[in-house]
């Protein structure tokens, strides 16, 4: 056999062993990004998993349990200044809890995308004097099934059922009692200076 042939022969075994190597190294390559590839992903999805379910939690403990709540405007003074941070809880309105003289958060019967402070008044089938108490003819309004009567302790500074008639049950999101800020008023809320409006008979 001429040295050109053996040269030649020896030529093709270096490429063939060439190209095995490399195929074997593609296909570690190919199994450490395979393997690299299945955790990144399970890491991922543990995590969706894990925010879906944290998530839930909260959804639930806002809706059901309550939470933190700024209020904002003068209608529930000096009961709740203006910018007073108060806890809302949750529970009272699903178990139809809800009595006179407690301070409610509900969504505004004419604008739905915000919320409104204000006292329970009357509950449902409760007579409502509507007038002026100085009025020598007095009117009257009764709560219907399923509503609230509601108004601001700023009687004069509020916005409430005076104005828009009695609210559905429905509207409640929560009830007041206790009062984060400012410090000085730390503490449990005030009874309501209107509690005359709760009755008339």
């Amino acid at each position: 056999m001429s040295f050109m042939k053996l040269k030649a022969i020896s030529i093709l075994l270096t490429v063939i062993n060439f190209i095995n190597n490399n195929k074997k190294s593609g296909q570690w390559w190919q199994s450490l990004h395979r393997t690299m590839l299945r955790r990144a992903l399970g890491k991922t999805f543990r995590l969706i998993g894990y925010t879906i379910q944290y998530g839930c939690i909260a959804h639930c403990a806002f809706e059901y349990v309550g939470g933190v709540v700024m209020c904002s405007g003068p209608s529930m003074e000096p009961t709740i200044e203006n910018s007073a941070v108060v806890f809302a809880e949750n529970l009272s309105r699903h178990f139809y809890s809800i009595q006179r003289g407690d301070i409610i958060i509900a969504k505004s019967p004419s604008n739905p995308k915000s919320n409104i402070c204000k006292r329970v008044i009357g509950l449902e089938g409760d007579k409502i004097l509507t007038s002026s108490p100085s009025d020598f003819f007095k009117s009257h309004s009764y709560v219907p099934v399923g509503h609230v009567w509601i108004e601001g302790d700023n009687l004069q500074n509020s916005t409430d059922s005076r104005s828009y008639g009695p609210i559905p049950y429905g509207l409640i999101r929560g009830r007041i009692f206790f009062k984060i800020w400012p410090l000085s008023d730390f503490g449990f809320l005030r009874d309501s200076p209107n509690s005359h409006r709760f009755s008339d008979d």
